[in-house]
């Protein structure tokens, strides 16, 4: 399972104190991610796979990976300029990243722990 370090700022400081609380510090604030990314569909009779396992890792690694680990998102991830980096606009962001290099014929279905207990799935 990928692991992804980032930060996220929040602007606006009273308002966001109100929506965001502990999470609403100027100078930033971070998470360690968990990153399931689930790929359904047949089984390819000649491969045996529904997707190589290989493949799919170096997918992740290029496009979510190299793009998002330990990188300030609000700063440096240009899908989050203009895009609060909550759990739930970053699952959307992987699968709109992952989603063009699958088969069409494969269901997505991307799911981020923010902890063991938190967590939000995004799937077409």
């Amino acid at each position: 399972m990928p692991h992804i370090d980032c930060i996220e700022k929040t602007g606006q400081m009273k308002k966001n104190q109100e929506i965001f609380g502990k999470c609403s510090n100027p100078h930033y604030h971070g998470h360690n991610y968990e990153l399931i990314v689930h790929v359904t569909g047949a089984i390819d009779p000649e491969t045996g796979y529904v997707i190589d396992m290989k493949v799919l890792k170096d997918l992740i690694k290029v496009e979510v990976e190299d793009r998002m680990d330990h990188k300030n998102l609000n700063e440096e991830v240009p899908e989050f300029f203009d895009r609060i980096p909550t759990a739930e606009n970053i699952v959307v962001v992987i699968h709109q990243l992952l989603r063009p290099h699958l088969d069409s014929n494969h269901h997505l279905k991307v799911t981020l722990f923010e902890t063991p207990r938190n967590y939000v799935s995004y799937s077409d």
